[in-house]
């Protein structure tokens, strides 16, 4: 049996994790709003970019109507163009967003360690 904690454990990355002095709480937890507030607009500009850039894809397969009746080896090609043509999109996107991601907390590493 152990005896009961006195204070509340400490969370990381949060303002109570702060044990250097009473400024680097407030310190932290501005740097960590800061963080989450750049990756959520990150993630809202992909996504809302990635929808766009699918639906101009879908659309403009959608107004070349020979696509749908030209075929590559027994398949239609707006078919090919849709298999083949939006994962590389998809790829390239989740890429992008990853390394933007990791180069906000990056940032936000350096920053906190500085402060």
């Amino acid at each position: 049996m152990t005896a009961p904690r006195q204070r509340p454990a400490p969370v990381p990355y949060g303002p109570a994790s702060a044990s250097i002095g009473p400024d680097s709480s407030d310190v932290q937890g501005i740097f960590v709003r800061s963080l989450i507030r750049s990756q959520l607009r990150l993630a809202l500009v992909f996504a809302i970019g990635f929808v766009v850039a699918t639906a101009l894809f879908v659309t403009g397969i959608v107004l070349v109507p020979d696509l749908g009746h030209s075929y590559l080896a027994g398949v239609p090609i707006s078919w090919l163009l849709l298999g083949f043509g939006v994962y590389p999109l998809v790829i390239t996107v989740g890429w992008l967003y990853v390394r933007l991601a990791n180069r906000n907390e990056a940032r936000y590493r350096a920053l906190s360690e500085d402060a």
